[in-house]
């Protein structure tokens, strides 16, 4: 079985496959063709959001790729500005118009708060986050999403869902690489039927400048991004490398090895990644 064709059954039986393309930072007049030669190497989920400003391209790259639209899994994210019904329905229909497609198979919140509150506020919106919710609950009902889900959601941000709505979240996708392994939001999502998606599965870069993990992939004879999907990969989450690169999303996939249980613990004990440039994100810690 190819890699590609692995896939995680989510709480509602659809079926979402376990490496995608993430395509952040991909500007929209290029994207497209990122997004033709990841489905011509064998991607079958592509992951965007409408804070990327790139869903018209991702959408361009579905329409055109060498397999038919049914085949290939897109989620894109409701803006985290957005807590309010009317301006989530909206989005929802802006972001199916922009792509040229007549539903998604996925659509989560991107973040429980606005980005310019995350890491310096104790909103958690949780009113809005219902809102929202509710608002995509409503375009399942509507055929245009196939299912719905979170990002970056806490334990109390899911319990709000779980208990005020009749939709448990398919996915929460929350940042997961060597070096921030988030094992109790991890644990907890799944045992409430929840898979987990990884983003910034190579830390948006820092990974490459830590000696200690180019150490080990040195190790198994592999690159920095290998080892950091790997790693991803055995915690079993759904992960989300990102390239505009062919070779690059070739060899991201390439993960036919297995870090050693002993490897893997000496791997979540990394800590403090430097995140450099990147640090200016809140999603790295930064603040708007």
């Amino acid at each position: 079985m190819s890699i590609f064709d692995e896939t995680i059954t989510l709480n509602n039986g659809i079926k979402i496959p376990k490496l995608a393309l993430g395509v952040w930072e991909i500007p929209d007049d290029k994207v497209a063709d990122a997004v033709k030669s990841a489905v011509d190497i064998g991607y079958r989920h592509i992951d965007t959001a409408q804070a990327y400003g790139n869903e018209r391209g991702v959408g361009d790259g579905v329409r055109n790729a060498s397999v038919s639209r049914d085949e290939i899994f897109v989620n894109s994210k409701v803006a985290a500005e957005i807590k309010n019904y009317d301006t989530a329905k909206q989005s929802i229909d802006e972001t199916l118009n922009k792509m040229g497609l007549d539903y998604l198979d996925m659509m989560i919140i991107h973040n429980p708060q606005p980005w310019n509150e995350v890491n310096q506020g104790n909103d958690r919106h949780f009113e809005g986050n219902l809102e929202t919710w509710r608002a995509m609950e409503d375009a399942v009902k509507a055929g245009k999403l196939k299912t719905i889900g979170v990002s970056s959601f806490g334990k109390e941000d899911l319990d709000n869902l779980i208990k005020n709505s009749s939709t448990k979240p398919a996915v929460n996708q929350v940042q997961i690489h060597i070096g921030d392994t988030p094992m109790d939001i991890i644990k907890y999502s799944q045992a409430n039927d929840i898979a987990v998606e990884a983003f910034s599965p190579v830390a948006h870069g820092a990974a490459m400048k830590d000696e200690r993990i180019k150490q080990m992939s040195a190790k198994y004879n592999v690159s920095v991004p290998q080892l950091c999907i790997r790693y991803d990969w055995q915690l079993n989450v759904i992960v989300l490398p990102k390239s505009a690169n062919p070779e690059h999303m070739k060899s991201n996939a390439e993960l036919d090895f297995e870090i050693s249980a002993e490897d893997m613990k000496t791997l979540m004990a990394i800590d403090q990644m430097d995140y450099g440039e990147a640090s200016v994100f809140p999603v790295f810690g930064g603040k708007i």
